[in-house]
């Protein structure tokens, strides 16, 4: 039996692509994977998570990476209508991985609250017809999704690094992050538009844009 673990890595990002990946593996190799010592990436340092990719992929029949551009995600987000939120784009970007994968049992970790909505709009935007196990934290449940976990991270990060060679030392991408909410407020102050990098729908993104051309009109 050929098995599929699909996971995302910078979902509530303010900065970069979210990344998507999924992994082909064979139901007797699994426990390979537990061998390995692979887990929810957020568990591991970024050392061993790159430590971790070639010999996850040595062990996968395949896998597939796919990246949401910042541009991307903003078209949804601000669409009115409700079908083309970012829920259902993750979905449909899940769905295209379990079409290339072609898995006999496909296990996800759930974007949507409702953990059955999800897999059913991954099951209706998927050319390949299988069975999708949707379930909240399936990262640290199911090793399969672990290691898409762990992959969908690292090239996460890797995207990120040559973000930081192109702005400078933005920190994580992460709102939470006092580096990232630093950079965007230094941005406005000289551009009137964000860069590309940046998930321009977020609330609090254009919520410090709003206050910033407030500054500007009072200042003018």
């Amino acid at each position: 039996m050929l098995i599929a673990g699909i996971d995302e890595a910078g979902r509530g990002c303010v900065i970069g692509p979210l990344v998507v990946a999924g992994i082909l593996i064979k139901e007797e190799n699994l426990a390979a994977l537990t061998q390995l010592g692979v887990k929810d990436s957020k568990l591991l340092t970024p050392k061993k998570r790159e430590a971790l990719v070639p010999e996850i992929t040595r062990i996968a029949e395949k896998h597939l990476v796919l990246k949401l551009s910042p541009q991307e995600i903003d078209r949804v987000v601000e669409s009115q209508r409700r079908l083309h939120k970012l829920n259902r784009l993750e979905a449909e970007t899940m769905a295209q991985i379990v079409t290339a994968l072609k898995p006999d049992i496909a296990y996800v970790d759930a974007a949507d609250v409702l953990e059955q909505r999800f897999a059913h709009h991954i099951q209706e935007a998927s050319t390949f017809k299988t069975k999708i196990v949707s379930e909240h934290k399936a990262d640290r449940t199911y090793p399969v999704v672990s290691a898409a976990s762990v992959i969908a991270k690292v090239e996460r990060d890797r995207e990120i690094a040559l973000l930081r060679e192109k702005y400078g030392d933005f920190g994580t991408g992460y709102l939470t992050d006092q580096k990232t909410t630093q950079f965007l407020q230094e941005w406005l102050k000289t551009n009137r538009e964000y860069p590309d990098c940046v998930r321009k729908s977020w609330k609090p993104a254009k919520k410090a844009k709003n206050q910033q051309g407030t500054t500007q009109t009072k200042l003018g």
